[in-house]
């Protein structure tokens, strides 16, 4: 995500260095390719122009302390000014109400029925509620069907009522079934409409108008830029929406949405999704998406993704086999289970300091473990718990099972033994011993 825009702004920061100090000069050229990396990643002209404006004055009127390089403190200075663009404060979701109304909006193909399940299943298992989906799209058959294979997917009920064709109607009555089936959130999902289509308009108003919801969210694909921040505008006129939802962010998307969507609405982005999963959702925080744009990753996203796959117990036994020399390749692939649970190889890598630019070329496939794994299926029982025992003709076996080479078995059982070892260093707590391990390692 981000790509493009991270890669010039970066080549805009090059004109600073060398330099001892900041003049005017060399900021009105920095200045001048920042600008020009917004536009290109389908900023508005005027959101791009004030937001130079803005950086130049900050950046004129500080002294240059010591211990900064003038490329150094520009970057804190468009990474300051990035975060307010994009709104400042991260934004949490109204979950008052008894229950809690949550209406979507969006146009057709902007991945609300998706976003919907996602939503869903982030309540349920975050924030331990229990919601109600609700199909409000009487137009499309296939929707109220797509969203009862997501239900299904999540665990999550989905109220409809195809002899119905009144969506006002069906809002309603889903809304009364969920008090008194102990529903403590109710999400509907509304038909995808054009902005100039004045009908689906009125009908979302009139739904908005009989429910009341707590929180109406605009769903956007974030693929479609300076467009899709138009398109806000005129729902937030119609319907004055509580905060925007930018969908797609995983594509190879330009950035212009998010980056300046909040400042055209005046209103916050509260979600983003990342992916087809289910789980790929997060809520949005200016601060970290300035970071990540600028290549400075995000770390506190990750360890907060690593600590919702965190399992306690789980670690614990892995402790006590590692300190037995029982840790085998079940063990391995339980750990791998849960970093795939984490999300797109690519975003997480993403989040890694440094990471995203050094491997923005690498095609960092989401199966990237499937040859790892289809080897450790292809292992017996016995040659998972005890990998010692597995010799030539074993790994000519395995190989040939998991349509793998002899290299590729002994590329993972060399990275194996290596992980297993510095797993038993890192859990005796002896730092000098680790580091000399690593060193035999290389």
């Amino acid at each position: 995500m981000f790509d493009n825009l991270s890669d010039k702004l970066d080549k805009a920061f090059h004109v600073l260095k060398g330099h001892g100090s900041i003049t005017e000069v060399n900021v009105a050229e920095t200045l001048k390719e920042v600008r020009r990396a917004l536009l290109d990643a389908d900023v508005n002209f005027k959101i791009a122009k004030g937001f130079t404006n803005r950086v130049k004055e900050k950046a004129m009127g500080q002294n240059v302390l010591s211990s900064l390089k003038p490329g150094q403190l520009m970057v804190k200075l468009v990474k300051d000014e990035l975060t307010e663009l994009m709104g400042g404060d991260t934004e949490g979701i109204n979950l008052g109400g008894s229950p809690t109304v949550i209406l979507m909006s969006g146009l057709q193909g902007s991945g609300k029925t998706t976003f919907s399940g996602k939503l869903a299943n982030f309540l349920k298992t975050k924030k331990s509620k229990k919601p109600l989906l609700v199909a409000c799209d009487v137009y499309r058959p296939a929707a109220i069907n797509q969203l009862h294979v997501v239900g299904d997917q999540i665990g999550v009920e989905v109220f409809s009522d195809e002899g119905n064709q009144d969506p006002v109607k069906i809002a309603q009555d889903a809304i009364s079934h969920a008090k008194q089936n102990g529903h403590n959130v109710v999400i509907i999902d509304t038909a995808g409409r054009l902005a100039i289509d004045d009908a689906m308009m009125n009908e979302i108003e009139n739904i908005h108008k009989a429910i009341q919801p707590q929180e109406t969210l605009f769903v956007v694909d974030s693929m479609t830029g300076q467009d899709a921040v138009n398109t806000a505008k005129t729902f937030n006129d119609r319907l004055n929406f509580d905060g925007v939802v930018l969908t797609k962010l995983d594509g190879d998307t330009r950035g212009g949405a998010a980056i300046s969507i909040k400042s055209v609405v005046d209103k916050p982005i509260k979600f983003i999704g990342t992916g087809e999963k289910m789980e790929a959702i997060d809520v949005f925080h200016p601060s970290r998406m300035a970071d990540r744009i600028l290549g400075m990753g995000d770390v506190v996203s990750l360890v907060e993704r690593a600590q919702e796959q965190f399992d306690e117990q789980e670690a614990r036994k892995i402790q006590k086999k590692i300190a037995k020399n029982q840790f085998g390749f079940d063990d391995f692939l339980k750990q791998i289970h849960q970093v795939k649970k984490m999300g797109n190889m690519k975003d997480l890598v993403g989040m890694i300091p440094g990471a995203g630019k050094a491997l923005k070329n690498v095609d960092i496939d989401d199966d990237a473990f499937k040859g790892i794994e289809a080897i450790i299926h292809s292992m017996t029982p016995e040659e998972r718990s005890t990998p010692s025992i597995i010799n030539a003709s074993r790994k000519k076996r395995i190989g040939k099972g998991s349509g793998t080479s002899v290299q590729e078995v002994n590329q993972l059982m060399k990275q194996f033994n290596q992980m297993s070892k510095m797993m038993k260093m890192m859990q005796g707590g002896g730092g000098r011993k680790m580091m000399q391990a690593m060193n035999k390692l290389k």
